[in-house]
Protein backbone atom coordinates (compact mmCIF):
# COMPACT_ATOMS: atom_id res chain seq x y z
CA UNK A 1 0.00 0.00 0.00
CA UNK A 2 1.07 3.55 -0.54
CA UNK A 3 0.74 6.97 0.97
CA UNK A 4 -1.62 8.95 -1.23
CA UNK A 5 0.09 11.43 -3.53
CA UNK A 6 -1.39 14.70 -4.77
CA UNK A 7 -2.49 12.85 -7.93
CA UNK A 8 -4.18 10.17 -5.81
CA UNK A 9 -6.02 12.82 -3.81
CA UNK A 10 -7.08 14.58 -7.03
CA UNK A 11 -8.58 11.31 -8.32
CA UNK A 12 -10.20 10.56 -4.97
CA UNK A 13 -11.82 14.01 -4.99
CA UNK A 14 -13.23 13.33 -8.48
CA UNK A 15 -14.69 10.05 -7.29
CA UNK A 16 -15.95 11.26 -3.92
CA UNK A 17 -16.11 15.07 -3.84
CA UNK A 18 -18.14 14.88 -0.64
CA UNK A 19 -15.27 13.17 1.17
CA UNK A 20 -12.93 14.84 3.54
CA UNK A 21 -9.78 13.07 2.50
CA UNK A 22 -8.46 11.14 5.49
CA UNK A 23 -4.74 10.66 5.59
CA UNK A 24 -5.09 7.00 6.50
CA UNK A 25 -6.32 5.92 3.03
CA UNK A 26 -3.67 3.95 1.24
CA UNK A 27 -5.71 3.10 -1.85
CA UNK A 28 -8.41 4.85 -3.88
CA UNK A 29 -10.93 2.30 -5.10
CA UNK A 30 -11.75 0.54 -1.79
CA UNK A 31 -12.88 3.61 0.18
CA UNK A 32 -14.89 4.93 -2.76
CA UNK A 33 -16.52 1.55 -3.32
CA UNK A 34 -17.19 0.78 0.33
CA UNK A 35 -17.80 4.16 1.97
CA UNK A 36 -19.01 6.67 -0.61
CA UNK A 37 -20.81 4.89 -3.45
CA UNK A 38 -24.34 4.01 -2.40
CA UNK A 39 -24.62 1.07 -4.81
CA UNK A 40 -23.09 -0.38 -7.98
CA UNK A 41 -24.86 2.15 -10.22
CA UNK A 42 -23.52 5.04 -8.15
CA UNK A 43 -20.02 3.56 -8.23
CA UNK A 44 -20.14 3.25 -12.01
CA UNK A 45 -21.25 6.88 -12.36
CA UNK A 46 -18.39 7.92 -10.12
CA UNK A 47 -15.87 5.88 -12.14
CA UNK A 48 -17.09 7.48 -15.36
CA UNK A 49 -15.90 10.85 -14.01
CA UNK A 50 -12.30 9.73 -14.45
CA UNK A 51 -10.29 10.72 -17.48
CA UNK A 52 -8.46 8.19 -19.59
CA UNK A 53 -5.24 9.35 -17.92
CA UNK A 54 -6.74 8.79 -14.47
CA UNK A 55 -7.77 5.26 -15.47
CA UNK A 56 -4.29 4.54 -16.83
CA UNK A 57 -2.78 5.88 -13.61
CA UNK A 58 -4.95 3.61 -11.46
CA UNK A 59 -4.24 0.65 -13.74
CA UNK A 60 -0.51 1.20 -13.31
CA UNK A 61 -0.91 1.14 -9.54
CA UNK A 62 -3.05 -2.00 -9.73
CA UNK A 63 -0.34 -3.68 -11.79
CA UNK A 64 2.36 -2.74 -9.29
CA UNK A 65 0.10 -3.89 -6.42
CA UNK A 66 -0.08 -0.47 -4.76
CA UNK A 67 -3.80 -0.04 -5.59
CA UNK A 68 -6.02 -2.76 -4.19
CA UNK A 69 -8.50 -4.05 -6.74
CA UNK A 70 -8.77 -7.24 -4.68
CA UNK A 71 -10.19 -5.19 -1.78
CA UNK A 72 -13.45 -4.38 -3.58
CA UNK A 73 -16.31 -6.63 -4.59
CA UNK A 74 -16.01 -8.68 -7.78
CA UNK A 75 -18.91 -6.65 -9.21
CA UNK A 76 -17.10 -3.37 -8.52
CA UNK A 77 -13.84 -4.75 -9.91
CA UNK A 78 -15.66 -5.90 -13.03
CA UNK A 79 -17.17 -2.44 -13.55
CA UNK A 80 -13.77 -0.81 -13.21
CA UNK A 81 -12.22 -3.28 -15.67
CA UNK A 82 -15.06 -2.93 -18.18
CA UNK A 83 -14.60 0.86 -18.13
CA UNK A 84 -10.83 0.48 -18.41
CA UNK A 85 -11.27 -1.86 -21.37
CA UNK A 86 -13.67 0.57 -23.05
CA UNK A 87 -11.57 3.70 -22.58
CA UNK A 88 -7.91 2.62 -22.49
CA UNK A 89 -6.48 1.04 -25.64
CA UNK A 90 -4.18 -1.93 -25.37
CA UNK A 91 -4.14 -5.01 -23.21
CA UNK A 92 -3.98 -3.39 -19.76
CA UNK A 93 -7.55 -4.35 -18.81
CA UNK A 94 -7.02 -7.92 -20.03
CA UNK A 95 -3.80 -8.26 -18.02
CA UNK A 96 -5.43 -6.94 -14.85
CA UNK A 97 -8.53 -9.09 -15.38
CA UNK A 98 -6.40 -12.24 -15.81
CA UNK A 99 -4.39 -11.40 -12.71
CA UNK A 100 -7.57 -10.72 -10.71
CA UNK A 101 -9.19 -13.97 -11.87
CA UNK A 102 -6.11 -16.04 -11.05
CA UNK A 103 -5.75 -14.50 -7.59
CA UNK A 104 -9.41 -14.65 -6.58
CA UNK A 105 -10.88 -17.56 -8.50
CA UNK A 106 -13.64 -15.23 -9.75
CA UNK A 107 -14.23 -14.89 -13.46
CA UNK A 108 -15.00 -11.22 -14.00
Amino acid sequence: MRTLSEKDIEILKKLAPEAKIPTHYRSILPPVSMHYATDDEDLLERLKRLSTEDLKYLAGHILDDSECLLCISPEAAGMFLDLLEERVPGDTARRIRERYNSRTGYDI
